[in-house]
């Protein structure tokens, strides 16, 4: 969108009926213009991106440490079974 408007503004400004020096000025202060308006768009671009990526990062790493801490608790479980079960045999085989 940005390329579009500053390649119609810049046939606009060729076509005008202006002297030489004044369209060069006009041409490079669009160009100025254009390129410090992409320059904040990739800037705030690159921002948005790494808010977004911090985010997921931090909810990713909720999710793990949840996950791990779920799975904690029902390994202590299946291995507190485990040697109930254990106990059992031994009684049986004593």
């Amino acid at each position: 969108v940005l390329a579009g408007a500053a390649i119609g503004a810049g046939l606009g400004i060729l076509y005008a009926p202006d002297k030489g020096t004044k369209t060069r000025k006009k041409i490079k202060h669009t160009v100025v213009d254009t390129t410090q308006d992409v320059s904040d768009w990739l800037e705030n671009a690159k921002d948005d991106l790494v808010k977004t990526a911090n985010e997921k990062k931090k909810a990713f790493d909720k999710k793990l440490d949840d996950t791990v801490s779920s799975m904690s608790h029902k390994a202590e479980g299946i291995m507190k079974a485990m040697e109930n079960k254990f106990e059992e045999l031994k009684k049986r085989n004593a």
